[in-house]
Formats: structure tokens, C-alpha cells, sequence
């Protein structure tokens, strides 16, 4: 059961403004986390990227561990607003520390980033899986959830902004000692704080808010109390029972593909802005919002963009597109056809192309986050069970395996480049040009160019509008409740 009619905008506004969180989160974890282990306190590449990455495999069993036991759950707040208020102390603290070592030889920093990383990783999950859950639950209306997933997107996007933003204006901004910002050691505890008092809001401001669809969400059958093994094999069948939907199985796998990707361009964007580029901090200040401010104008008008070309064209566009706007440039300076290092016109052109590449990624983010609720309907229809957090598990594993393997591929390759580490590496005058051009080629053509694979999985998707509303007619006769949907064509 879904709230009945048309969602209100302060129920929509509420659900999307949860999403800022993990943005806010994404965003500091994706650009400046490697940076400021690896360049700022010297950590070999290498060893940052597996710190890192180790979260990967404890959040590939956490994810759907939490999506199964929410699904489950039973309250008189329903099954994801427990959760969401849950994991607000949590996350907020072991954000901070994240970025505060109090240890500094590099075991110290290196076993310091395993645990922190992980567990801020977890305190998100115990948020976040929930969180997309609720939104599928709010609407069954095939347009409607677009544009569910359009606000989400929006704040997601205005999240990660905010942690470009807020780094780069307030907190990594030029001193005497330090030229690049970003390099100054100090100034990452206080940004860590304030992005960490900005997610406790935000989740606050989602949960409490959305508030009155509790009565009107799906509810957990009742069961008897089962130990934690119980809990264990009940997640393991519902991760298998999911990839049994060959729509869902494809679809997760071409989204992988793609964050993983952007992962690796988050990671290596600070190094490619200071040393590939040579911008100075106006410049990166210039810049870094570019992408954000294109997914934000094109979020508006993805909704009406997936009404008119359908889902699995915005999925497949949105992923050609960023990764032909990911390679131009690259391939265009080692051709000679772009402006020099330092021309006036080298950043207004950067701009316009991140700003082109993000308002046409994000139809593929929008349209990935509706068809996985379709998706659940068909599971629903399938196999009689209700189960949004299962399957929007994958949504949050695959945008945290953004930062995971894409720290793992940054970090190896930082180190296979002999990239050089320490503050004392200040401009590209201090780097070898034969690692700054594989630097290039690494962050364009050689990872962009796996959108190939990503794109042909989307190809493999089957469930169209009209079966979509096929499944809703005939879940609503076993519900015994009549259909409003209306079969296209």
C-alpha cells in the first residue's frame, strides 16, 4: 500500500533533503579522502586505496543485511524510520574522526582509516538503505516515482556540493604557508565537523518529516523472533531471491560498472584540477561546482525527459554521456586542440563541459533509482513479497562501491605512475610529465571507457511501461483494490 493520490511537495521535500546527507558524505569521502591521506599525510597510495576499499566487502553483506532486517521490521513507527533516527550519533562521530587520526605512524593512519572508514560506512548504511526504501514505498505511480527520485537526486547532488563547496570556500582556501588549500592538515577536522553537523540536520529534517506515510507503508507480516544465524540466512535468501529478477540482476550490474567509474574520477579530480590543469584555487573553486550545478538543472527536468524517451533510453544516455564528456578534454590536450595551461579560456570551457557532462549523467541516475522500484513490483508479483530494502541495498552499495573501488583503482595506480606524495609536492613543476600524462589518460580514456560494459547491461533490461503497468493490475486485484493505472498504447 502506498499513500493514496498525488504526493504532497512538503512529503517529497522532506524525503529528498535525506539524501543530502549522503551526499554530503559521498562527497567528502570521493574527493578529498585519498588526497588527504595519501598527499597530505604521506600515506602510500597503495595502502589508502585498501584501507578504503576494505569497506567494500563488509558493506556488501551489511547493505542487504540491512535493507532484509528493515523489511522485516516491526514497530509502531514502521519499518524504516527506526533506522534513520538510529543512525544519526553514530554517523556524526565517526565522520569526524574520520578525518581527526589521533595516531600518526602509518600503521597507526593506515589501520585508523580501516576502522573509521568502515564504520562511518555502516552508521550511512543504517540510514541510507532504509531511507531509499521509503521512497519506493511512498508512490506505485510509474511517473510519479521519477520524481521522487528527482528531489532525491537534486539533494544528493546538493549535498556532494556542499562538501565541494564548503572545503574549497571556507576551510582549503590559499595561506602563506599553504598556496593549494587543500594541503593544509589542520583545516580537515573543522570541515569534518561541520559536514557531520549538516548530516545530523538533514537526516533529522527527512525522518521527522516524512513522518505521516507511516500508516500508509507496507507492514511486515508478523513472525516469530529468529537468532542472528536465522537473520544471516533470511538476508542470504533475499539477496539470492532479488538477483533471480533478471531486470533487477542487469540493472545492477550496469550501475556498478558506472559508479565505480565516477568513483575513480572523484578521487582523482583534486590531482587532476591541481597538477594536470595547474588551477590555482579561484580556478578549483571555479570548477569543482560545475558537475554538481548540471546534475541540479538537469535533475529538474529529468522527470518530463524520462516521460517522453522512457527509463532505459535516460539510463543508457546519461552513462554515454559521461563518459564521452569524461574523454574529450583528455584526448583533445594530447591531441593539441585544446586551450594551453593557463589560457583564459580553458576554465569557462572545463565549466561548460562539466556542466553538459552532469545535466545528462543524471538522467541515468534518475532513471536507475525509478526502475529499481519498478523492479520490487515485479519481485512482488513474482514471489508475493514486499521487499524495497533488498533490493534498494544495491543503490547504496553501488554508489559506496563509487568511493571503495574507486579509491582501491586511484590509489593502485597513483603508486603504479610513481606518483610522488607530501606536502611539499606543490605544483606540476614537482612532478614527473610522464606521471602527469598517465595521470590524464588513467582519469579519461582508460576508466570512461568501461561505460561500454555498463551500457550493454542496460540493453539487457526488459521491463517497460506498459509491463510495469501490466504488474500493477495485477497486484492491486490480489490485493483486492482497484486500479487507477492505465495501461499505455
Amino acid at each position: 500500500m502506498a499513500m493514496p493520490g498525488p504526493l504532497p511537495f512538503n512529503l517529497k521535500l522532506a524525503f529528498g533533503v535525506g539524501q543530502a546527507a549522503e551526499g554530503l558524505k559521498n562527497g567528502a569521502f570521493g574527493t578529498f579522502l585519498l588526497f588527504y591521506y595519501n598527499q597530505v599525510l604521506g600515506m602510500p597510495g597503495t595502502l589508502a586505496g585498501i584501507a578504503v576499499g576494505t569497506s567494500l566487502i563488509i558493506d556488501a553483506f551489511t547493505d542487504p543485511l540491512c535493507g532484509s532486517i528493515s523489511d522485516h521490521w516491526q514497530s509502531r513507527h514502521g519499518r524504516r524510520h527506526p533506522f534513520m533516527y538510529a543512525s544519526i550519533v553514530p554517523l556524526a562521530i565517526t565522520f569526524y574522526f574520520l578525518f581527526h587520526p589521533l595516531v600518526s605512524s602509518e600503521l597507526g593512519l593506515f589501520l585508523w582509516l580501516i576502522a573509521f572508514s568502515n564504520l562511518s560506512r555502516i552508521a550511512m548504511t543504517l540510514y541510507h538503505v532504509p531511507h531509499l526504501a521509503l521512497g519506493a514505498e511512498m508512490t506505485d505511480d510509474f511517473a510519479e516515482r521519477s520524481a521522487v527520485v528527482g528531489y532525491r537526486q537534486f539533494f544528493a547532488t546538493f549535498g556532494g556540493l556542499g562538501a565541494t563547496v564548503i572545503g574549497f570556500w571556507i576551510f582549503f582556501v590559499p595561506t602563506p604557508e599553504f598556496r593549494n588549500g587543500q594541503l593544509n592538515e589542520g583545516a580537515y577536522a573543522p570541515f569534518a565537523m561541520t559536514l557531520a553537523v549538516l548530516m545530523v540536520i538533514t537526516i533529522f529534517w527527512s525522518a521527522y518529516g516524512t513522518r505521516a506515510v507511516i500508516p500508509f507503508l507496507p507492514k511486515a507480516a508478523p513472525q516469530a523472533p529468529i537468532s542472528i544465524v536465522g537473520v544471516v540466512r533470511r538476508t542470504l535468501t533475499d539477496i539470492a531471491a532479488a538477483m533471480r529478477c533478471g531486470s533487477f540482476r542487469w540493472l545492477f550490474g550496469g550501475v556498478l560498472i558506472v559508479y565505480v567509474m565516477v568513483g575513480v574520477d572523484a578521487a582523482l579530480n583534486i590531482y587532476i584540477y591541481t597538477y594536470f590543469w595547474e588551477f590555482n584555487h579561484n580556478e578549483i573553486v571555479a570548477l569543482a561546482p560545475a558537475y554538481p550545478i548540471g546534475v541540479l538543472l538537469g535533475a529538474v527536468f529529468a522527470p518530463k525527459v524520462l516521460g517522453r524517451f522512457g527509463k532505459r533510453f535516460g539510463v543508457m544516455f546519461g552513462t554515454t554521456s559521461w563518459a564521452a564528456w569524461q574523454i574529450i578534454p583528455i584526448v583533445a590536450r594530447f591531441m593539441g586542440w585544446f586551450p594551453d595551461n593557463g589560457d583564459v579560456l580553458l576554465v569557462p570551457l572545463l565549466v561548460a563541459i562539466r556542466v553538459i557532462q552532469g545535466a545528462s549523467t543524471v538522467q541515468a541516475n534518475v532513471a536507475f533509482g525509478s526502475m529499481v522500484a519498478d523492479t520490487v513490483d515485479e519481485h512482488e508479483l513474482n514471489t508475493g513479497k514486499r521487499q524495497e530494502g533488498i533490493f534498494f541495498a544495491s543503490s547504496s552499495f553501488a554508489a559506496k562501491a563509487a568511493s571503495g573501488m574507486g579509491n582501491i583503482i586511484a590509489g593502485f595506480a597513483l603508486d603504479l605512475i610513481s606518483w610522488p606524495r607530501g606536502t611539499h609536492v606543490k605544483t606540476a613543476a614537482d612532478v614527473p610529465a610522464d606521471a602527469i600524462a598517465e595521470l590524464g589518460m588513467l582519469y579519461g580514456p582508460y576508466v570512461a571507457g568501461c561505460g561500454v560494459f555498463s551500457v550493454w547491461c542496460y540493453t539487457r533490461y526488459r521491463l517497460t511501461r506498459e509491463r510495469h503497468a501490466e504488474i500493477l493490475e495485477e497486484l492491486y486485484s490480489r490485493r483486492g483494490r482497484p486500479s487507477s493505472v492505465k495501461i499505455a498504447g
